[in-house]
This record gives structure tokens, sequence and C-alpha cells, in this order.
């Protein structure tokens, strides 16, 4: 198999049979073998009858069906774990990713990447949802070292490999260059025509932004810090231990000068308070590491091949 399409879906039932007629028309001109794997995310209106109507029109559809909304990258871990291609494309099925583009994801996947992400460029969408996502793209790149422009991109494009060993989960599907890229694959975006939505509604809203931070750091701490957790509490710790030291240290340099008294003044409190606060950071970095080293332990490495 050449190449595996994965496609969430969730209540696009309109949708369906133009993206299907879309992506025949981009991929059956490059003579691949290929499949439409369509992952039916507990969708409650006819998403799933139009998926059965379609895998027995065209034998490269294949559907599977939650029991209920288990959220993208559930659908996306099913899809990746049924996909038979050595390419992986992945598209939203509201018809705002153009298949059309299928044909430059596969030449940049064959110039020798692992992952190419698309960059809706311009973006079809509300400024409620394009100014959010600007801010939320630049804190990503500057905090991740990974220069895309569109983390939330849904079309993206992996060799197979690729897919096999990030695994996802919650909210992660939006970090998977991230992820990849802290594996070694090499990472790099095309500009990719978007297109209006033409039917439903979207799914997500402003709040997926906040959700979005907190996995960012979740992200940050799997890809840096899931074996060396004491670096990153121990560091915060020490800050806040020498800072703690430093004011009180001041503050016992004063009582001995004569300046008196030292024990209602707000300073005081708040060099204590650091101080405890550094011990107790440490005392997590020390149990993490206790964690970490009796935890089943993955490479920290990835080979890409061998002879």
């Amino acid at each position: 198999m050449d190449l595996s399409l994965v496609i969430p879906v969730y209540n696009e039932a309109e949708s369906l049979r133009p993206l299907w007629r879309e992506i025949g028309q981009a991929v059956s001109p490059l003579g691949l073998e290929y499949e439409i794997i369509f992952v039916d995310d507990g969708s409650t209106d006819d998403s799933w009858a139009v998926i059965v109507e379609l895998a027995g029109q065209d034998s490269h559809v294949r559907g599977i069906r939650f029991r209920r909304n288990f959220g993208k990258a559930a659908a996306l871990t099913a899809g990746f774990r049924a996909a038979r291609g050595r390419y992986v494309v992945t598209l939203d099925a509201d018809l705002q990713d153009d298949p059309a583009e299928i044909p430059r994801f596969l030449a940049t996947l064959e110039a020798g990447w692992d992952v190419v992400s698309g960059w809706k460029f311009p973006r079809r969408d509300p400024w409620t949802k394009t100014v959010p996502s600007r801010i939320f793209n630049w804190v990503t790149r500057t905090l991740t070292g990974v220069h895309l422009h569109d983390f939330n991109c849904g079309f993206k494009a992996y060799r197979a490999e690729v897919v096999r060993e990030v695994r996802i989960y919650g909210m992660l599907y939006r970090y998977i260059a991230v992820l990849a890229h802290w594996r070694g694959f090499r990472v790099t975006e095309i500009k990719v025509h978007h297109r209006p939505r033409k039917y439903g509604t979207s799914k997500f809203g402003v709040g997926r932004f906040a959700i979005g931070f907190f996995d960012l750091i979740t992200v940050l701490f799997l890809t840096q810090y899931t074996w060396r957790p004491l670096h990153l509490f121990g560091s915060l710790g020490l800050i806040s231990l020498v800072l703690g030291t430093l004011i009180n240290g001041y503050l016992t340099v004063l009582w001995f000068t004569g300046h008196r008294p030292i024990g209602n003044r707000p300073l005081l409190t708040l060099g204590v308070l650091l101080m405890i606060i550094g011990v107790q950071f440490i005392s997590f970095g020390l149990l993490g590491e206790m964690i970490a080293a009796m935890a089943p332990r993955e490479d920290e490495y990835a080979v890409r091949e061998e002879i």
C-alpha cells in the first residue's frame, strides 16, 4: 500500500461524498495504491451510513466507528493503527482542506522529509479564531523550537514510521509535529489552499486555545523532562531557594546592624515562603526521579537505519 488517508469524522454527513470524489480526483491520476480510512468519532447524524455507502461503492474506502465521541486524538490513533500505507495523510472532513494539495504533500515527503505540516494560507476563518491562533502558534514556536506557522492544521503527511512511533492522547494531536521533531524526524511545512466551511458548524471554540496551552506544557514536559524531572523541578526549586536565602540574609544583616524589628516585615514572610517552596520543588524532583527510575523505560534514542 502506497498511501493511507486518515479522516476523522464527527457529524459531517453532507461533506463526505464531495470529499470522497475530490480525493479520487486528486489521487487516482498518481497511479498509487491507496486507501481512505474514515473514522466516525461517535457521530449523531448520518455520517456512518454515508461511510458504509461509500465503502460499498469504492474498494478504497474503509470505515471505523466508535461507540461514542472519544475525540480527535483517539480517531487519529485508530486510523494510524489501521493504516497500511508507507505514507499517511490526515485531513479534516469538513471540506476546508483541499485534497488537490495531496500530490504536493507526497512530493515533499519524497524530497526527504518525514513530516509535512500544512499552513492554511490565507486562512478562511473569522478573526475570533485567527487572532488567538496566531498567538498560540507564536508561543508554541518559541517554546518548542519547531518553526511552523500553523500547528493546528489537520492537513499533514507522514512517513509510516512516524505514526508508529509517536503516540498521542487527549488533545495532543496538534503537537504531533513537535513530538516527531523530538524523536529526530525531519519536519517541514507547505502553504495549502484553505476553503471556507460549506456544511455544518465548527466543532471547536475559542476555549480550545486555553486547553492548548496546558497541552503545550504537557508536551514540553514529555519531550524534555520525562526521564529527568529533577532538572525541571530542581531548577525552579533552586531559584526559589536562592532568592529566599538572599532575602533572609539581607534581613539578618539588618537585624545585626540594629534595624529592628524585622519580624513584622512582609519581606521576611516572602523570604521564608520562597525557601519553603524551593525545598518542596526539589523534593518533588527527587520523587519524580525515583518514580522514573522504577517505571518501564523507553529508549531515549531513535534509530533511523542499520546496515
